[in-house]
């Protein structure tokens, strides 16, 4: 998700009209119609990219400066996992989590602060939606090289920060590292058996999507010298 422009040069937590933001996942054109039935006061733009494919994303950050001029603020939302244990797994699925997990959002990261860049825009803030998993090892194997994946997110969030700072910008750069939350994410995860994704959630009472985008928006609201270096949030009923 990538916020297009914004008026004025402090960050707002309010939706206004004139906002405009493109969303780049398997889910946006639906979720633009929703905003829109809804009465959302901002536009989302949906874009149609596969985030496993360079030529896609560059695609579509030509496509956005074009259209729009660039990006103010960059989430990087996409993640996947496939149950592909480190000594059975299908190397197919370990590329594909690498693809969407680190390479797609290192990719998005580095054409996002280009357009900063290029605009001027010193304020700006990457945001990447990072994992508990990214923090510590489940004890499943099946969650092994997914995790792995979020550790390098953890890692490159930290590498970006300190990027940044060194180009001497005060563009600010953020994990949020979720628990469970209730989304599509088990049942695509666990594709093969239903019942076992339906069962994540059942659990316990997850986080909600309203949940990460009240954290995204805290961070995006404080003031220009406050640097959150990562947000870990997770159910209060979650064990690990």
């Amino acid at each position: 998700m990538m916020s297009l422009g914004r008026a004025g040069n402090r960050w707002h937590t309010d939706s206004r009209a004139g906002d405009r933001y493109a969303g780049a996942d398997r889910e946006s054109q639906k979720l633009a119609a929703e905003c829109q039935s809804a009465g959302y006061s901002g536009t989302l733009i949906p874009y149609k990219c596969d985030l496993s494919c360079e030529e896609d994303i560059l695609s579509m950050f030509s496509a956005i400066k074009t259209l729009h001029q660039g990006v103010d603020v960059c989430i990087n939302n996409a993640g996947l996992a496939h149950n592909e244990p480190l000594l059975s797994g299908k190397t197919d699925g370990w590329r594909n989590m690498i693809d969407v997990n680190v390479l797609a959002l290192s990719i998005c990261t580095r054409e996002a602060y280009q357009s900063m860049k290029e605009r001027n825009v010193d304020d700006g803030h990457i945001i990447n939606i990072n994992s508990m998993g990214g923090h510590r090892m489940v004890p499943s194997a099946d969650e092994h090289f997914y995790c792995a994946t979020k550790y390098a997110v953890t890692a490159l969030t930290e590498g970006l920060r300190q990027e940044l700072r060194e180009a001497k910008t005060h563009i600010r750069a953020t994990c949020i590292s979720p628990g469970i939350v209730e989304t599509e994410f088990a049942f695509r995860h666990h594709n093969s058996d239903p019942e076992k994704a339906a069962a994540v959630y059942e659990s316990i009472k997850c986080l909600k999507a309203q949940d990460i985008a009240s954290a995204v928006t805290y961070v995006l609201g404080t003031p220009p010298h406050v640097q959150i270096g990562d947000v870990q949030m997770r159910p209060v009923e979650q064990v690990s």
